[in-house]
């Protein structure tokens, strides 16, 4: 049993994560982050939580480039094959759900 305090949560580094959850190779993490990601497609789907902060989602849907702002409580889904980059805006703190060793 672990009570984890998301808003206190500060990694050292962009991207920095808590491993929370293997469930069956369904890992759940907690990132902290100033910075944005890169450009990326996930081997399975992805579940990203904004927790605390603002980030703009910039993803690509029939090659065209897309944004949507996310604030706290927001949850973006990205199925297999979703070209996707994370831009926080300040920090932002951030629930990841996704296969284990995905990018």
């Amino acid at each position: 049993m672990e009570i984890i305090r998301s808003k206190d949560f500060k990694s050292e580094r962009p991207w920095g994560a808590k491993d929370i959850a293997n469930m069956k190779g369904i890992t759940t993490r907690l990132h902290w982050t100033d910075q944005p990601y890169k450009w990326h497609i996930n081997d399975g789907e992805e579940v990203f939580v904004v927790l605390h902060g603002i980030v703009e989602m910039f993803f690509k849907e029939n090659g065209i480039e897309q944004s949507s702002v996310l604030e706290a409580g927001d949850i973006f889904y990205a199925t297999i094959g979703t070209e996707h980059v994370a831009h926080p805006r300040g920090e932002a703190r951030i629930l990841v759900v996704e296969s284990e060793g995905s990018v």
